[in-house]
């Protein structure tokens, strides 16, 4: 779906409920994404002062490959865009416009629901993605001789052990912990 900016300035205003087919257009632009079905955008697109506005719901089914395993994994995503536009002539003559890292300078004479919804998508893409049988909790990281494999979380938890084991060494009063347990 392409709005050009003529048509939004004379509407003003322009509701949408969209369906896009960007399964090809997605695979092509990312590894990451194995497929993407029911991908929906409702909203609307607006004009007022100089500035187009681009505001959807976004809903979309994806399949990505487990961080772990690359098992395919079913990962639905929902978020909410929120976008502002400006034609280069409108930046150029208004300084603050210029100078915000909030607002997308229009290279062409048109709005682009398809390539807003491809890139939000894009940007959404967690970085670890587990199948359901690969939970921390439902099975154990790799482990060898003399070495495991640890979570973040698990490294954080052994490194504060070990401060306090360090500490506690440390103190003046480390013997006496144990003089004291033995009556």
């Amino acid at each position: 779906m392409k709005w050009s900016l003529s048509e939004i300035n004379k509407k003003k205003y322009i509701d949408f409920n969209e369906s896009l087919e960007l399964a090809e257009e997605l695979k092509g632009r990312s590894q990451e994404i194995l497929d993407a079905k029911n991908v929906q955008a409702i909203g609307s697109v607006a004009y007022d002062d100089g500035l187009y506005y681009l505001d959807y719901q976004l809903k979309a089914n994806l399949t990505l490959p487990s961080s772990r395993s690359l098992k395919p994994v079913d990962y639905p995503m929902e978020v909410f865009v929120s976008e502002i536009f400006s034609t280069e002539d409108e930046m150029k003559n208004n300084e603050e416009l210029l100078n915000s890292d909030m607002i997308f300078n229009l290279e062409k004479d048109l709005i682009d629901l398809d390539e807003s919804v491809a890139d939000n998508i894009l940007l959404e893409i967690p970085l670890k993605i587990l199948a359901e049988d690969e939970s921390e909790e439902d099975e154990a990281l790799p482990a060898g001789q003399n070495w495991t494999v640890l979570s973040e979380e698990a490294y954080a938890k052994a490194q504060a052990e070990k401060e306090k084991e360090a500490k506690e060494k440390a103190s003046p009063f480390a013997g006496l912990s144990d003089f004291l347990n033995e009556k």
